[in-house]
């Protein structure tokens, strides 16, 4: 008889579910064969099935949904899974063991260990009944047990201990990946807020003060322009979402150039190029509004006469092209740099704060060829160039 033959492959690193193929291949050593390569997709597919329930952490809902696919992976009568507090989920045969299935998993839970359980814990007044044995391993992520597998069947092999602990390594995998995108989406909504603060002194009080100034001149004028302001914050202190559309955000924008519109009058010249076919795009809340603030204070306030900006957005295929340039005064090429590679110091004067933070959450969703291109020097001006894919992993505007 030929030994159980593991197989353990692992694609967490490039968004691929991860996972873990235990298959006894009799007589068989060429994993080339029909067989083996049947086998292989066969448990791809199951835990592409098992992997997305996880990926929102170890909860009731998730570990429901993915038992049935693990169960499938071990090929083993029933499976269990605790996190560090109750029973999850009890999948397959013997439901009369699920009430035991938490006091099994106590001292992995404890101290970290495989156990393996026999007929003298998993006890059954049931004949036909297939469980009198249970592996029980721990679920960890950050080297804290957070939860536990438990296999159960009429054996306890070598081979079922081995595929258990694989198969709980794939699901700390996917658990780790869970606390990575929450770390992830906490991060973001630190920098929207970091952002927000940036937003609310400066551009408020301007606002409201130009409002005021319409009030008995023209309170039509001054009627519309609340509106407008109402709206405008509405959108920019809203609390839920990652992302928005290249419409929503750019709506936004002609409200903030609006009301700045009000306050500079001819001062201030705006072109807008956008195609129609771009505008659907998802793209991270928040990510050209900072630009478009930067472009008006180096534009107007830093700047003797008219301030042009140009803000434009084209289809390149599968990715649209946005560029927000204005002709103020510039900035030294230098300081850009410092500001782009996180320098506190420079991140907190005029413009840092906003370039930043747009770079860094464009990296964060995207990956690193998908930071700022910036275009700028003293007395030339400033363009910023945004480069975002049309369609991309886990960027969707719910």
């Amino acid at each position: 008889m030929e030994p159980v033959v593991l197989v353990l492959v692992v694609a967490a690193l490039v968004g691929v579910p991860g996972l873990v193929l235990w298959q006894v291949l009799r007589g068989r050593r060429d994993l080339g064969s029909t067989r083996a390569e049947r086998a292989t997709f066969e448990t791809l597919h199951t835990a592409s099935l098992a992997a997305p329930p996880l990926r929102a952490g170890l909860t009731r809902a998730g570990a429901m949904k993915s038992s049935r696919h693990l169960r499938e992976l071990l090929g083993s009568p029933a499976i269990a899974i605790t996190d560090s507090e109750e029973l999850l989920v009890y999948e397959g045969v013997g439901d009369h063991h699920a009430a035991d299935a938490f006091r099994h998993a106590q001292n992995t839970l404890k101290d970290g260990r495989t156990q393996v359980l026999g007929p003298d814990v998993i006890t059954c007044d049931v004949p036909e009944c297939p469980i009198r044995y249970a592996v029980v391993v721990p679920l960890t992520t950050d080297d804290r047990v957070v939860g536990s597998l438990a296999a159960y069947g009429d054996h306890a092999s070598a081979g079922l201990v081995r595929a258990t602990q694989e198969v709980a390594n794939w699901v700390d995998v996917q658990l780790e990946l869970a606390e990575l995108d929450r770390s992830r989406t906490l991060l973001m909504e630190a920098e929207v807020r970091a952002l927000r603060a940036q937003i609310s002194p400066h551009f408020i009080y301007n606002s409201l003060t130009t409002i005021a100034s319409f009030v008995r001149t023209d309170p039509e004028r001054a009627r519309e322009l609340l509106i407008e302001f109402a709206d405008f914050t509405r959108y920019s202190f809203r609390r839920h979402g990652e992302f928005t559309t290249l419409a929503e955000e750019l709506r936004s924008i002609d409200r903030y150039l609006m009301l700045e519109r009000a306050r500079f009058g001819d001062q201030l010249q705006v072109t807008l190029r956008i195609a129609p076919e771009v505008l659907p795009v998802a793209l991270p809340f928040l990510c050209l509004q900072p630009l478009v603030e930067n472009a008006v204070r180096h534009g107007l306030e830093s700047k003797d006469g008219v301030g042009r900006i140009t803000i434009i957005a084209e289809d390149a295929g599968s990715e649209c092209h946005i560029s927000v340039e204005d002709d103020g005064i510039g900035m030294d090429p230098e300081r850009l740099r410092r500001i782009l590679a996180g320098d506190p110091d420079e991140r907190s004067g005029s413009g840092g704060v906003g370039l930043g933070n747009v770079d860094e959450r464009l990296r964060q969703v995207y990956g690193d060829e998908y930071g700022l291109v910036v275009e700028t020097g003293i007395g030339a001006g400033t363009k910023v160039n945004v480069r975002v894919p049309k369609y991309h992993p886990g960027v969707s505007v719910r």
